[in-house]
């Protein structure tokens, strides 16, 4: 008689399998890390890895796409509260992405360092697919209100909230790489926020908003903070 699975066990066990990865990768880095060390730390067995994560890629995919829904569903309330603007709602979303990998500053800094590997180019684009769908509804909803308001001239709403999230990714696309440049001593900050600046005026143009109406990180200061935190590492590394 064939074993019937249980999803909710399931489930949790694949968690398990994710928070040690999660953790291991803050600590000891991506490139350090072994299966190994994740069915250790667990207590757990090659077989059962290989039940839930096909390789070492598998369970990076698994650990960054976790963090992309977990941090669309921090979004949903400040979209859905009737009671906020269209571009306050905009504001928020910025703002809320910017809280959530401030409150994950070392996992997300590791994952900077290893994300630009080709060993992660198809981790990538499925992160970058993934992060799209989930978050052009949002935009979408956004922007429609934002039209109805007056706040923003896009013609098409539906579109536009695809467009904007592609915009998105490739705004942090570009800070990554960006930051990695210069942490290599390639690219001085001026070089950095200035790539950035054109992105803030690019979603303006693209929505129809008002020139520096949208808050974003160059703008508030954020920025600087994350690179400022990253330099000791870099400094670290070429000793």
């Amino acid at each position: 008689m064939a074993r019937t699975l249980d999803p909710v066990a399931h489930a949790v066990r694949r968690e398990a399998f994710l928070d040690v990865a999660q953790r291991l990768i803050a600590t000891k880095g991506y490139t350090q890390l072994s299966i190994q060390d994740v069915i250790d730390e667990l207590g757990s067995s090659k077989g059962a890895f290989y039940h839930y994560f096909d390789s070492k890629a598998a369970l990076l995919d698994g650990v960054v796409s976790r963090m992309v829904e977990a941090a669309t569903a921090t979004l949903v309330p400040a979209v859905a509260d009737p009671d906020r603007s269209a571009l306050d709602k905009l504001n928020a979303i910025f703002s809320g992405l910017a809280s959530f990998k401030a409150d994950r500053r070392e996992l997300i800094l590791e994952l900077m360092r290893v994300w630009l590997s080709d060993d992660n180019a198809v981790v990538r684009e499925h992160v970058r697919r993934g992060a799209i769908a989930a978050m052009t509804p949002l935009l979408t909803t956004i922007i429609r209100q934002g039209v109805a308001e007056g706040s923003f001239t896009a013609a098409s709403p539906d579109h536009t909230g695809r467009v904007v999230a592609s915009l998105a990714l490739g705004a942090n696309e570009a800070a990554t790489d960006l930051f990695a440049a210069h942490q290599d001593g390639a690219v001085a900050f001026e070089e950095v926020e200035g790539t950035l600046e054109a992105f803030a005026e690019a979603f303006e143009r693209v929505l129809g908003a008002r020139p520096g109406s949208l808050a974003f990180a160059n703008r508030s200061g954020v920025l600087r903070e994350w690179f400022d935190a990253a330099a000791p590492v870099a400094q670290g590394g070429s000793a």
